[in-house]
């Protein structure tokens, strides 16, 4: 379903108004609890890809991103070597930076620790939130923040673990990415949609 063709005017939270692309990301996806490895790891993958761009241009990138990195499969990103990164340099597909490419391969690895350790990665980073999206009331971008609390607490947790490319900035991203928290703002459609979707435990 094209959401841009159903209706444009319909009321959307102000950064989502610069392509196609970027409004069916955020009537679709953006804010929607995340509770499978797959899509958390795609989403650790390409928040950190986005750090010192803007989230645009990583949506251009997304498809290349899954060929690329396999299907965001971890196990598979795991299993990189060094001529994978050499591999991935010479992809115009995705960003061609080495320690953001490494990072991806060091973090699935690490993503697959966790998952093993306490039996998803889901289960480890939904445990922040005790498996509930936070619901916030924003009426304005300006109160949005770009970090919290909570994200500079589990920031810090990505690092005692080794991750990188996970700063408090980042994490925050991701947590509203994969709907640990709803930032829609309440006068966008997609805020009562989300909080119902995630009251009733849809995806």
């Amino acid at each position: 379903m094209d959401m841009t063709q159903d209706n444009p005017l319909r009321a959307r939270c102000d950064w989502a108004r610069k392509s196609e692309l970027e409004i069916r990301y955020h009537d679709e996806e953006w804010g929607v609890p995340r509770r499978d490895d797959g899509g958390q790891f795609e989403f650790l993958v390409l928040e950190a890809a986005q750090a010192g761009l803007s989230w645009n241009t990583i949506l251009k990138k997304r498809e290349g991103y899954r060929r690329a990195f396999a299907g965001f499969d971890p196990q598979r990103v795991a299993a990189f070597t060094e001529e994978d990164v050499e591999r991935l340099l010479q992809d115009a597909a995705i960003v061609r930076n080495r320690k953001k490419i490494e990072s991806a391969i060091h973090n699935a690895r690490l993503f697959l620790e966790i998952a093993a350790r306490h039996g998803s990665f889901c289960a480890w980073l939904w445990r922040f939130v005790e498996g509930e999206p936070i619901q916030n009331a924003w009426q304005t971008m300006r109160e949005v923040p770009a970090t919290s609390p909570l994200s500079e607490a589990i920031a810090r947790e990505m690092k005692k673990l080794g991750f990188r490319f996970m700063g408090s900035t980042i994490v925050y991203a991701h947590m509203q990415a994969t709907g640990m928290v709803n930032d829609h703002l309440v006068s966008c459609f997609r805020h009562a949609e989300v909080r119902s979707s995630a009251l009733c435990g849809m995806r």
